[in-house]
C-alpha cells in the first residue's frame, strides 16, 4: 500500500495529501465538468440519430411481415382464407351477443309490460270496487230521500 497518501483502487479510505494545490482541484472540476457536458451532449446527438433509425427499422420489418405472406399466389390465398375465417368467426362472436342482448331486452320489457299491466289492472278493479261503492250509497241515500219526501208529503196532504 502507497504511503504518499494517493488514493488506492484497493482502498477507499485513502485521502490525498494535502500537497495537491487548491488550483489542480479546480481545474479537475473543470475538465470532470467540461467531459461530463461533452458526453450528454455526445449522447443526446446519438439518440437523435439512433431514435429514428431504429423505427425507420422497425416500420420495415413490419411492412415485410405483413407483405411476405402475399408474394406468392399459394400463400396469398391461404393468408387470404385465413382472414375470411378470422373475420367469419368474428362476425358470429358479435352476432351471438346482438342476439343475447335482444333476447335479454326483449325478457326486460315484457316484464315491465307485464308488471304495468297488472298494476293497471289493479288500479282499475279499485276504481270501479270504488265507484261501485259510490253508486250503492248514492242509491241508498236517494231512496231514503225520496222515503223522506213521501212521507212529509203524504202528511201534507
Amino acid at each position: 500500500m502507497p504511503t504518499n497518501g494517493t488514493r488506492t483502487h484497493h482502498n477507499a479510505q485513502a485521502r490525498p495529501t494535502a500537497s495537491r494545490s487548491d488550483g489542480a482541484k479546480v481545474r479537475e472540476g473543470f475538465t470532470k465538468a467540461r467531459n461530463g457536458g461533452v458526453s450528454i451532449a455526445r449522447n443526446t446527438a446519438e439518440r437523435s440519430v439512433d431514435v429514428p433509425v431504429g423505427a425507420a427499422l422497425t416500420v420495415t420489418d413490419r411492412v415485410a411481415d405483413i407483405v411476405e405472406p402475399f408474394t406468392t399466389r399459394q400463400t396469398a390465398n391461404r393468408e387470404l382464407k385465413a382472414i375470411r375465417t378470422r373475420v367469419e368467426r368474428e362476425l358470429n362472436r358479435i352476432e351471438r351477443r346482438g342476439a343475447t342482448a335482444r333476447r335479454k331486452t326483449r325478457t326486460r320489457v315484457r316484464r315491465t309490460r307485464n308488471r304495468v299491466e297488472r298494476e293497471l289492472t289493479r288500479r282499475r278493479r279499485n276504481v270501479q270496487s270504488t265507484v261501485k261503492q259510490n253508486r250503492v250509497k248514492a242509491g241508498d241515500g236517494l231512496k231514503r230521500a225520496q222515503t223522506v219526501v213521501q212521507d212529509r208529503v203524504s202528511t201534507l196532504v
